[in-house]
């Protein structure tokens, strides 16, 4: 009953009044300002390129200032992503700003797995985001956002189009962030090169079906530059924060025996397109991209995996607490089979380990055997040699014991034998 009063008041035609004077209303616009300023702001990007291209030179010169950002090496194993958080302020903005550094991309020889690690972070900031918003005492306001607004891929200026890995990881990546590709170092091209490589990419992107971020034409306000600035994707950009005197005055500049490349010179390169683009025309579009379509996205999936769906016109009402229950139920199934299994498995290990120390002790006993025999053996023939070294020690006695008898009886035949001479003589 409640759904057809729902329905009746949904199709109910709404009626325009006409207000008798000044109520106050009005003002709403300027009180979102208010709080949203008081509040400040979150945004974050992610930067995806090689070692060496230009990533944090180029976000320093977005901002106007130098990021603490450690050099990287050649040398990574793997890729490793580095968020680092800055708080900046200009006017009375606040501005929580996080950049998002992938290491060590590219850099490997197996380059496959390069895009993995990257879209792992992106899928945990979502879960992150999706834990506060699931919780019953949840603070979405007071909660730091890092999910990824926008990521810049630099594209390296050598060769004439594409390479395998920025496809496939473009392409991994579309699904899940706002994508603006940017043509490092452009200073190292030509102006015909540049123009040949920007259609060649754009042309390569499109039949690979990877959807790059779009800037919005449906405002009004914005709609002609935004149209404009579509056609002069990607852009091609230099950073720099040296200052260089040019004419009168001191300009960002990278200086050449030949000359100097101006940053912010939009004969020089895309870098203020680029800048406008992101920071001053599109900054809350890209924020609101980030969450109406690709945290959808993956929130819809997570809910969906977790047993959740929308109801139909056709179908009965969604009830949250059945759904619990029917998970619930599910789960605790799931487990008692897991804790079957587990059961099955330590009784199997268990007998598996109980025949391996029977058999251990089998050996060790017929071990034990074995050297018991061999010790009785060696005790036997050490008994046998004690007494053969017993009857040799009792013949060698017996037989000193006869020569000392018989070396007596000698001596003492000599001794009686010169007194008979004697005796002879004297008769």
């Amino acid at each position: 009953m409640a759904a057809d009063d729902g329905d009746v008041f949904a199709h109910e035609e709404k009626r325009n009044l006409e207000l008798g004077g000044h109520v106050g209303f009005d003002s709403l616009p300027d009180q979102l300002v208010s709080k949203s300023v008081a509040q400040g702001f979150c945004f974050n990007i992610l930067c995806v390129g090689e070692t060496g291209i230009g990533k944090s030179t180029l976000m320093n010169t977005l901002f106007n200032t130098t990021f603490e950002n450690e050099e990287a090496s050649h040398y990574q194993r793997e890729v490793q992503l580095r968020p680092q958080t800055y708080d900046l302020q200009e006017s009375n903005v606040n501005l929580k700003l996080t950049i998002v550094h992938t290491v060590g991309f590219g850099d490997q020889i197996n380059k496959a797995e390069s895009h993995k690690p990257i879209l792992e972070y992106i899928d945990s900031q979502f879960e992150r985001y999706l834990e506060e918003e699931l919780k019953i005492k949840r603070s979405l306001f007071n909660c730091h956002d890092t999910r990824i607004h926008i990521c810049l891929y630099f594209i390296a200026p050598t060769g004439h189009s594409l390479k395998s890995l920025d496809l496939v990881t473009m392409k991994k990546l579309d699904s899940k962030v706002n994508i603006i590709p940017v043509i490092a170092k452009a200073d190292t091209v030509s102006k015909s090169e540049l123009d040949k490589l920007k259609i060649k990419i754009m042309s390569e992107l499109v039949s690979n079906g990877v959807q790059i971020y779009q800037f919005p034409t449906e405002d009004e306000a914005v709609a002609e530059i935004n149209t404009s600035m579509n056609t002069h994707l990607p852009f091609a950009v230099v950073g720099s924060l040296e200052e260089v005197k040019v004419g009168n005055k001191m300009v960002k500049a990278r200086l050449y025996p030949w000359g100097s490349v101006q940053v912010e010179n939009e004969n020089h390169c895309d870098f203020v397109k680029l800048r406008e683009m992101l920071l001053r025309v599109n900054m809350e579009d890209l924020r609101e991209q980030t969450h109406a379509r690709h945290y959808e996205l993956y929130r819809r999936c997570k809910l969906e995996e977790m047993g959740f769906k929308d109801t139909d016109p056709d179908s009965q009402s969604f009830s949250l607490q059945d759904t619990y229950e029917a998970k619930r139920k599910e789960f605790l199934v799931d487990l008692q089979h897991k804790e079957e299994e587990m059961r099955q498995m330590f009784v199997s290990k268990v007998k598996e380990t109980e025949a391996e120390l029977k058999e251990k002790e089998k050996e060790l006993h017929e071990r034990f055997e074995q050297l018991k025999r061999m010790h009785q053996e060696e005790k036997k023939n050490l008994e046998e040699k004690r007494r053969e070294l017993e009857e040799e020690m009792n013949a060698f006695n017996r037989r000193k014991v006869a020569a000392e008898t018989l070396m007596g009886q000698a001596l003492q035949g000599c001794s009686q034998t010169p007194f008979k001479k004697d005796k002879d003589k004297k008769n």
